[in-house]
């Protein structure tokens, strides 16, 4: 992932995937910009993932709480798996 990439939130990156299809759905996209455009929207589609997946971890972390409380645990986010 490109480092501006890794800096997109989440609905950052979603907008722009959208604003992506949306032109590529259009039909009037010659090729090499289609082509491009899909690329473009395959990494987004990765920021997309990982800060899903990061989501995930953060809940899993905080429901393994026996006691009821809510802790916290830091961890590495934007790792790829």
């Amino acid at each position: 992932m490109d480092a501006p990439d890794a800096k997109l939130s989440f609905e950052t990156a979603l907008g722009q995937l959208e604003t992506i299809v949306e032109s590529m759905e259009s039909g009037d996209v010659p090729l090499a910009e289609l082509l491009a455009k899909f690329e473009a929207g395959t990494k987004l589609l990765k920021v997309c993932e990982t800060r899903l997946k990061d989501a995930e971890v953060k809940i899993e972390l905080l429901k393994k709480q026996k006691d009821g409380s809510v802790v916290f645990e830091k961890f590495e986010a934007g790792r790829e798996d």
